[in-house]
């Protein structure tokens, strides 16, 4: 298929980070942002023809601006079902927003922000079933946390280095299958990693990449891994096997990823 350019979303004030949708909810979109917050939008899916011009083209417009990060919000998540969105940040801290109110979660009940890395938080993800939360960050560490801000297990970093990454966590991602309890995360040490979600240890070590990884994305069934990042290459992983299947040359460093 051919991608083709039907209009824009525009609101940020500062370069965009991230993106993140759902099947379930397909008029919303939640982006997130150098500006320090996050933009929900509702789609319109306006065309040319209610313009006259496609570079005029307003596919969306903001619904609500979430703002309470201290710092560059670095990736955003949506729960399946839309009503909730995660929020990671180089303030060191992650946020659970309400979409119904655009309110942060903990904020509201005056409790702390999932604070535990030590440094920037590059990445966030919601389990299909919207309990758990995984994140990861610059201090090396992936943190397994309840919807509480309770942190339930940390991997990585000075303390638990033993199979966790060995620079920074750049992305983390869950099986979307509830039948495969497990999630993958990619690092600036340039390896992919395969975790088991029921006792948080490695499955497996998944070597390729020749430079820093920047994003990972699993199949919907589970079976298939991609990662991308700094050398320009998309590699597809079988993850019942921990194998390289095939590489796909870019041309230019890979910043995301996703299967249809």
């Amino acid at each position: 298929r051919d991608m083709v350019y039907v209009g824009k979303l525009e609101g940020h004030g500062g370069a965009v980070t991230s993106i993140a949708a759902s099947a379930e909810v397909p008029d919303t979109l939640v982006s997130s942002s150098r500006d320090k917050g996050l933009i929900v939008w509702k789609l319109t899916r306006e065309t040319a023809s209610d313009t006259g011009d496609i570079n005029n083209v307003h596919y969306g417009v903001p619904q609500k601006f979430l703002h309470g990060h201290g710092h560059f919000v670095s990736d955003c998540a949506l729960s399946s079902d839309g009503d909730f969105a995660l929020s990671g940040s180089w303030d060191g801290t992650v946020r659970l927003w309400d979409l119904s109110t655009g309110e942060s979660l903990l904020t509201r009940e005056r409790k702390s922000h999932f604070k535990g890395h030590n440094k920037d938080v590059l990445t966030v993800a919601f389990s299909p079933d919207h309990r758990q939360i995984i994140t990861g960050g610059r201090d090396h560490t992936l943190r397994l946390w309840n919807t509480l801000g309770q942190c339930k297990y940390v991997v990585g970093g000075e303390s638990q280095k033993e199979d966790g990454h060995t620079d920074w966590v750049s992305c983390v991602r869950f099986s979307p299958n509830p039948e495969y309890q497990l999630f993958v995360s990619g690092g600036w040490d340039k390896v992919v990693k395969v975790w088991d979600l029921t006792n948080f240890k490695l499955v497996y070590n998944l070597v390729g990449h020749t430079g820093y990884v920047s994003t990972v994305t699993v199949s919907p069934d589970a079976s298939l891994c991609a990662s991308g990042g700094k050398d320009g290459v998309a590699m597809l992983w079988d993850l019942k096997e921990g194998k390289h299947l095939y590489s796909i040359e870019a041309g230019a460093p890979i910043n995301s990823l996703c299967f249809s």
